[in-house]
């Protein structure tokens, strides 16, 4: 019996639908939760960059919003995602050149490798 997909359940129901493998967008359906997918998606950025780049916050809501996709409302998520891995100890938050504290942090924040 195959599975339909509503209600099968097991190993097939985690598999992400197409359209989230081809752009990269989380949906409400996806099993990784968006915070997770964030902070995958920084630390990817991250590891494309030369030893000691930062990336904007901005630059991972892009990622995971997709081509033609409103990113803006997914900021508040990218900084949360940064602010835990501020906690793992995977990377710093700065702001002109200079390691800040996130909570604190008023305005463009940049993030780098621990």
């Amino acid at each position: 019996m195959a599975a339909s997909g509503a209600g099968a359940g097991g190993p097939a129901s985690l598999v992400p639908a197409p359209d989230v493998l081809e752009t990269g967008v989380v949906s409400p359906q996806e099993d990784v939760p968006p915070h997770e997918e964030f902070r995958r998606t920084i630390l990817d950025l991250l590891s494309r960059r030369r030893e000691g780049a930062t990336i904007c916050p901005s630059e991972a809501a892009r990622a995971v919003a997709g081509p033609g996709n409103d990113w803006r409302p997914l900021m508040d998520e990218a900084r949360s995602a940064a602010a835990g891995l501020v906690e793992a100890g995977e990377v710093v938050i700065t702001q002109r050149g200079e390691v800040v504290d996130l909570a604190a942090a008023r305005g463009p924040i940049r993030i780098r490798r621990a």
